[in-house]
């Protein structure tokens, strides 16, 4: 007697395509995502120290999860101004599949906070903001979600956001991994960077069964009675159950795949996954867009920039390098 494998003759996704799925008698949607190639070629560009690569790569995949969920034209921006030694990410998607991500940190902060054993990412990031934009082109009005990080993991502050923007009650599970494996000819070892990811929301079609109890010092007016309790609903309290045994390993692991992980999660029930959405490291700067950023610069600070009759500047993104003469500007 045999036993039938799951994804027998069917490809499976892969690196650097997120997976939508759906559990229908849990009211449970989401997306699951295993990056390779893509993070590791703009984590490699900008040589970060480990801890900064790593909380950069956990960025990409949140961004990465909500950005393939726009049904429109346009750009998902997540931006983090802090306090702390990272003091800045910014990761955007644009539809429908260019990413691209850059960190500003304090080189001399981060290796000590690394000696002192405080490289955790709520620890490189501090205190500070984080934006999350949808910009749906130039006629039409922004979308901006702001949270504050205050000591917190992008996974708990993304929690927040869905619990106060979106009011969508949301799971969300990130991880990054560096892996190595030996050189090939006596070649030292391999460095490649891996993560993953897996947001999922509870949307019944009957809308009072998502209500969240009301946030401490929430919106509510004081002269107003507090409401009862919400008690939670039963599929969203198991949903988040499974999700939450989710380890950071199984995020990662090229041979368990998007697929194979939410075969394990909701098997039981019966997960559906539909087509994938590719996505690929892409910058959008070009030397047209540079050319017009400089030009608007005040003369004297366009005056102060010039060496040898041109301006010489690199994309923070992508690291292309543009050299833009006096007639030019």
């Amino acid at each position: 007697m045999t036993t039938a494998q799951p994804f027998v003759g069917i490809r499976l996704a892969g690196d650097d395509k997120v997976v939508p799925f759906e559990v229908a008698p849990l009211d449970l949607r989401g997306r699951a995502v295993q990056l390779g190639p893509m993070l590791n070629a703009i984590l490699d560009r900008h040589d970060y120290p480990a801890p900064v690569a790593a909380l950069l790569g956990e960025a990409v995949v949140l961004t990465v999860l909500l950005g393939t969920s726009l049904k429109f034209d346009g750009k998902f921006i997540f931006q983090t101004q802090t306090d702390g030694p990272v003091s800045l990410l910014v990761t955007d998607f644009r539809t429908p599949d260019a990413v691209r991500a850059y960190a500003r940190y304090d080189r001399e902060a981060v290796k000590q906070a690394i000696g002192a054993g405080r490289a955790a990412p709520e620890h490189l990031l501090g205190d500070g903001i984080l934006a999350m934009t949808i910009d749906q082109g130039p006629r039409m009005q922004r979308y901006q979600g702001i949270v504050e990080l205050n000591g917190s993991t992008l996974e708990e502050v993304a929690h927040q956001y869905f619990r106060r923007s979106e009011q969508i009650p949301t799971r969300v599970r990130l991880a990054v991994a560096e892996m190595v494996t030996p050189g090939a000819d006596g070649a030292g070892p391999r460095r490649r960077w891996r993560a993953g990811g897996l947001i999922a929301q509870f949307l019944p079609e009957a809308p009072q069964r998502m209500r969240l109890a009301d946030l401490p010092g929430g919106d509510r007016p004081r002269h107003i009675a507090a409401p009862e309790p919400l008690r939670a609903d039963d599929s969203w309290v198991e949903a988040q159950a499974l999700v939450d045994t989710v380890a950071d390993d199984e995020l990662t692991d090229p041979g368990i795949g998007c697929e194979r992980l939410l075969f394990r999660l909701f098997h039981e029930h019966g997960v559906r996954v539909f087509d994938g959405a590719r996505v690929a490291d892409k910058c959008s700067c070009s030397r047209g867009k540079i050319v017009e950023l400089i030009r608007a610069l005040p003369d004297d600070d366009l005056l102060a920039a010039m060496q040898d009759d041109r301006v010489v500047t690199t994309c923070e993104f992508c690291g292309t390098v543009y050299a833009l003469s006096r007639a030019e500007l």
